[in-house]
């Protein structure tokens, strides 16, 4: 059984910078044309392979809801939709642990996960979708420390990654033979090894983030391939936001 999960429970600090509160917008959900254009749209459609969607929410969690509800059932019907009451005290990867928890329980084996502020162009999600091995995925975007997570590959050949929460200087620890800005998109074969890297994280860096698992995931001995991704936005503020909308006006 496949499954996707996508995770839209932070509570966008950047996106709804400047903002009154009773008019800061969940990002995932955010639109200045309709329903169809917004980040979480796009990503429904694009796991629209998958036998469950998993939506992990938090934040603004009523209008995720509502949002999903009005959706066509062709999507609707296919979504799980998992809150995370800990979006605020604990980091993202509580909310992979939820979704996977999620996904485990409706038998799934083969699980795509991709952070819900992303637009990824429809050949390289493809690529990642048919993969037969695990994914890592990297952009071609440069790498600045207040914006990219780091995928390197160290002297002994294993990946690794390096990330600052506060989007501050990184620092890599250790000698490497290549680094990659990473993609935020991954696909997992091994449902027994994603299993052991979930439990270990709950057990021990539960306020960790979702890299923490996926970390956990490759030292268990999981093998994955890397794939690229040709055209990557993440988006952090409204103006990142229009620029994604160019991509999809030009899609139509």
């Amino acid at each position: 059984m496949k499954a996707a999960i996508i995770t839209v429970a932070g509570i966008s600090s950047r996106f709804n910078a400047g903002v009154p509160t009773p008019q800061k917008e969940l990002k995932a959900i955010y639109t200045e044309k309709g329903a169809e254009d917004t980040l979480l749209y796009h990503l429904l459609v694009k796991c629209a392979f998958a036998d469950v969607i998993v939506i992990v929410g938090g934040y603004k969690y009523e209008d995720l809801e509502r949002y999903c509800a009005a959706l066509a059932p062709a999507l609707r019907d296919r979504i799980a939709l998992v809150r995370n009451d800990h979006y605020e005290d604990l980091a993202s990867g509580y909310s992979l642990y939820l979704g996977l928890r999620e996904a485990f329980g409706r038998g799934a084996d083969e699980i795509l996960f991709v952070e819900g502020d992303l637009d990824v162009d429809d050949a390289s999600f493809r690529r990642v979708v048919d993969a037969e091995n695990s994914v890592l995925t990297y952009t071609y975007e440069p790498i600045y420390a207040n914006k990219a997570v780091v995928l390197y590959r160290d002297a002994e050949g294993r990946y690794k990654y390096a990330f600052n929460s506060s989007h501050g200087l990184l620092k890599i620890e250790d000698a490497f033979s290549c680094v990659l800005n990473s993609g935020q998109v991954w696909k997992f074969t091994r449902a027994d090894l994603l299993r052991q890297a979930n439990d270990r994280f709950y057990a021990e860096t539960r306020d960790g983030t979702n890299l923490r698992i996926i970390q956990n995931y490759l030292e268990a001995g999981a093998e994955a391939e890397l794939v690229p991704l040709v055209r990557w936005t993440n988006c952090n503020t409204k103006e990142d936001f229009r620029k994604i909308m160019t991509y999809w006006e030009a899609e139509e």
